[in-house]
């Protein structure tokens, strides 16, 4: 259980007084850039990042998803501190932008926005009981946000 409630609160981010899942959404962010980073730095090819990326995001799916389920027997449906939901989120939300911390602080705040106002969809899957759509209010915020952020790249490049 303890793996589980490590897991689910992302390394105990989730048990912040202020805001979990915004902590939750920064601790995401800022390991996904890490990683990103480092994976560049050690020389990889943009489309083997983007492999790994995909690979983490969807691992991290399958042990959150499995993670919210446990704790639901101990903690209330949705717990404010289950915040692996806003990770695996934010993740998508930062999927193959290029690695400036303006992209990904941008990402960081168009999720939170799509998280917390749950237009269109969202509100419909968060009013679901049940741990896979603690996971897919995110995931659908997530993916939002990164059409979002490349339609205004897109823009840009213009």
């Amino acid at each position: 259980m303890k793996l589980h409630k490590l897991i689910a609160t992302a390394f105990g981010s989730g048990y912040s007084p202020l805001a979990p899942g915004t902590a939750g959404s920064i601790v995401g962010i800022g390991m996904f850039f890490l990683v990103n980073y480092l994976l560049t730095y050690w020389g990889f090819a943009q489309m083997a990042i983007l492999l790994f990326d995909v690979v983490l995001i969807s691992m991290a799916f399958f042990w959150g998803t499995c993670s919210i389920k446990k704790v639901h027997t101990i903690w209330e449906n949705d717990a404010p501190k289950i915040v692996i939901d806003e990770v695996v989120g934010v993740w998508i939300a930062a999927l193959a932008l290029p690695l400036r911390w303006e992209y990904y602080l941008a990402a960081l705040l168009l999720f939170r926005f799509f998280d917390i106002v749950k237009p269109l969809f969202i509100k419909r899957i968060d009013a679901i009981d049940g741990h896979w759509s603690v996971m897919l209010d995110d995931v659908v915020a997530g993916v939002y946000s990164v059409i979002v952020l490349h339609c205004i790249l897109l823009f840009i490049s213009f």
